[in-house]
């Protein structure tokens, strides 16, 4: 096994769902029930570097598409779904990823790490960035 491979445990976890866009996996400190993370193959470091653009609504469109499918699969029970991405500068990693959440939060204090604040980042729910990068017509 590479050494990159053990410096990348996500990678090493496997992929619950990979396409020609996305690839999908469990995150490896998960904050809910179920806590998958749904991350684009092009490399893009955070949600400022999406513009109103159809390429990039798309990608985020689809990148939701495949959360909601995984979690409609593995968490049927579980009535309420959240969908995001973290903003600068409370991101962790600088690589854009969705946040697919089957609730409840376990433990419930790590709720607080998917708060909006407002204009000093916080979360974004999956439907409100699609709204800001919606191509004008």
């Amino acid at each position: 096994m590479s050494a990159w491979v053990h410096q990348q445990p996500l990678i090493y976890s496997g992929f619950m769902s990979t396409d020609e866009r996305v690839v999908a996996f469990q995150d490896i400190n998960p904050s809910a029930f179920r806590h998958y993370l749904v991350v684009p193959v092009e490399h893009i470091p955070t949600v400022k570097d999406l513009k109103r653009r159809a390429e990039d609504h798309l990608l985020v469109s689809h990148m939701l598409n495949v959360g909601q499918t995984l979690l409609q699969r593995d968490a049927p029970g579980s009535s309420v779904h959240r969908f995001g991405f973290h903003q600068p500068p409370m991101n962790s990693v600088n690589h854009l990823h969705l946040h697919c959440l089957a609730l409840p939060f376990i433990p419930r204090w790590k709720r607080l790490k998917y708060l909006s604040l407002g204009s000093l980042g916080g979360f974004i729910e999956a439907d409100k960035l699609l709204e800001k990068i919606k191509p004008s017509t």
